[in-house]
């Protein structure tokens, strides 16, 4: 005896009306399920940069997510950027993300504007009032300042302070002298 093949029973016939209806209705179902998604991926992530307060320079600096203090050079500006070189970028690698969607946001005591800037065709850097930000590769810890007023690279390295300027270590004060907030003035260039 041998075995038949189980009969198949085919789907039964509609209309070709019913059938474009309910595949109409299956892909507005698809692009519902999938809009939700799409929105959420293409709203971009955000960073939040962050304040802490660091001893040495007597001020609440800029930091990274990860707790890493951030630095501006100066005189360098989104415009005319002075960090481009390998050696300086690995020592001072710019604080960028992948995307400019991205959404920039100050965290607790930090003020100022903060943007992007096209750094290459696949990275946008940070900038805090116009200053591109960078971190230092010899700070190991949250909220050290080791670059504090380093030379190099065309200009001078300063830890940016969550107000959005650039800090530079106090300098000490003899006891009978008052300290002022007055900025000493700038050294000449010769």
């Amino acid at each position: 005896m041998s075995e038949s093949a189980p009969a198949v029973q085919a789907a039964p016939r509609t209309s070709g009306r019913r059938a474009r209806t309910w595949l109409g209705l299956a892909a507005i179902a698809a692009v519902a399920m999938v809009t939700p998604v799409a929105s959420a991926l293409g709203a971009g992530s955000a960073l939040t940069l962050g304040s802490a307060s660091n001893a040495s320079l007597g001020k609440s600096v800029l930091v990274n997510p990860q707790g890493r203090t951030l630095y501006a050079l100066n005189p360098e500006t989104g415009k005319h950027l002075l960090c481009k070189s390998k050696e300086c970028l690995t020592n001072w690698p710019p604080l960028t993300v992948k995307s400019a969607k991205t959404k920039l946001k100050a965290g607790s005591g930090v003020k100022g504007t903060l943007a992007l800037l096209r750094r290459s065709s696949t990275s946008f850097q940070i900038t805090l009032n116009g200053h591109p930000l960078y971190r230092f590769a010899g700070d190991t810890g949250k909220a050290q300042d080791n670059g504090e007023g380093i030379e190099s690279f065309g200009g001078t390295w300063h830890a940016m302070i969550a107000s959005g300027a650039s800090a530079t270590k106090p300098t000490s004060t003899p006891p009978s002298m008052p300290t002022t907030s007055t900025p000493a003035p700038a050294p000449y260039n010769y």
